[in-house]
């Protein structure tokens, strides 16, 4: 039986809930040669939006379509290699001899690849400590995208994360190869909204004014409730209206979050069985205990004043002027400069978001799993 909650790989069209209006604005945006600026909580479904428009004939049967994910870069020469390796990967099953050009256009690493016999395809043998001139090396791979034989799209995720590269400027230096593209337009999303935004609408950023802003908002409960309830009843299941609403609320509209603990409820419902609250509160706590281990080395691997403020944003949900005295006060911290520095670690550890000058936890089952530690949880 086919668990219709999909958590992981490509969702079919049939099993992706809504955003019917969001995939529309983003088809017509790049075939109309505009590049986007894709803004949104973490885990609210971007980067499944992004391949489920990827996967529309609109892109599919017209562009080469590119998706990077840089979250866990740091560095230019990272960024370079992720790049590079993607590009590769995705053409290597789409077309062999735009293949065999990209890698020639690669003449500082062309040395570097290897070749397999068996497929008579060449192999990405590449190593990050070959990358000695990034610069050079993005200036390559921009170039060889330029000269594809169709237009190409490339979808930068959590782009945010170059403003923490150690090297200068590398937004004034992606923007200078950017803006002279005529074959290519970008995606660039991110989830720290206090970083992605400063980066594109700030007049004194490189990018500022160079995308079309898009946001993307939790599915409404109207579209949600009825899909989840319609494939529970698809495979002879039944779940309550009311339940699915407690879920919504619990997670906040988070996709991943509902998403992941429905796939688990799902499965710990029998076919004519009702799913019931008991059995979805089991289904968070599978979850949750599932991630445990992760979390618990999380808590563990760093210093007491950050885990005392990330248990007081536990607590509090949503955490405003949380370097005020009453603040302070209220949760026994030490001072609002180690409240500032704290707060600095934790955010650059992504354990914490901010938006609207209010701090809060972005992993629904960790903060569930911190309550659960304090007390507070079921």
């Amino acid at each position: 039986m086919k668990n219709p909650f999909i958590i992981t790989g490509k969702i079919p069209e049939e099993y992706f809930c809504d955003r019917k209006l969001e995939t529309q604005k983003i088809i017509l945006s790049l075939t109309n040669g505009d590049n986007i600026c894709l803004m949104s909580s973490r885990r609210m479904g971007k980067s499944k939006l992004i391949q489920f428009c990827y996967d529309k004939p609109e892109l599919n049967d017209k562009y080469y379509t590119f998706y990077i994910d840089i979250l866990h870069t740091s560095s230019l020469a990272e960024f370079t290699y992720v790049f590079g390796q993607k590009i590769f990967e995705t053409l290597r099953s789409r077309n062999e001899k735009m293949l065999r050009t990209f890698i020639q256009g690669l003449k500082s690493l062309n040395a570097k690849f290897g070749f397999d016999p068996g497929s008579n395809m060449p192999t990405f043998s590449i190593e990050l400590g070959d990358i000695v001139r990034p610069e050079y090396t993005l200036n390559e791979i921009f170039k060889c995208l330029e000269e594809a034989d169709r237009p190409c799209i490339v979808a930068f995720d959590e782009f945010q994360q170059i403003c923490r590269y150690p090297e200068k400027n590398i937004e004034a230096l992606l923007r200078s190869h950017i803006q002279h593209l005529g074959n290519v337009n970008f995606i660039f999303a991110g989830s720290e909204r206090h970083l992605i935004s400063e980066m594109f609408l700030s007049s004194a950023k490189p990018f500022y004014n160079s995308t079309r802003q898009m946001e993307l908002y939790p599915i409404v409960p109207e579209e949600y409730i009825p899909f989840v309830s319609k494939w529970f009843q698809a495979y002879g299941k039944e779940i309550g209206t009311e339940d699915i609403q407690k879920v919504y609320r619990l997670f906040e509209g988070n996709t991943y979050c509902m998403q992941r603990t429905f796939h688990e409820a799902f499965v710990n419902t029998s076919p004519d069985e009702v799913c019931t609250s008991d059995i979805i509160q089991k289904s968070i706590n599978d979850i949750i205990e599932d991630n445990g281990h992760a979390y618990s080395r999380i808590l563990s691997q760093i210093p007491t004043r950050q885990k005392e403020l990330l248990y007081a944003i536990a607590k509090e949900g949503k955490a405003d002027k949380i370097t005020s005295g009453a603040f302070i006060k209220r949760h026994a911290l030490l001072s609002a400069s180690s409240v500032q520095a704290a707060m600095k670690k934790l955010l650059e550890l992504d354990l914490v978001t901010v938006e609207n000058a209010s701090f809060a936890i972005p992993d629904h089952f960790l903060l569930l799993y911190i309550k659960k530690l304090m007390g507070e949880g079921s």
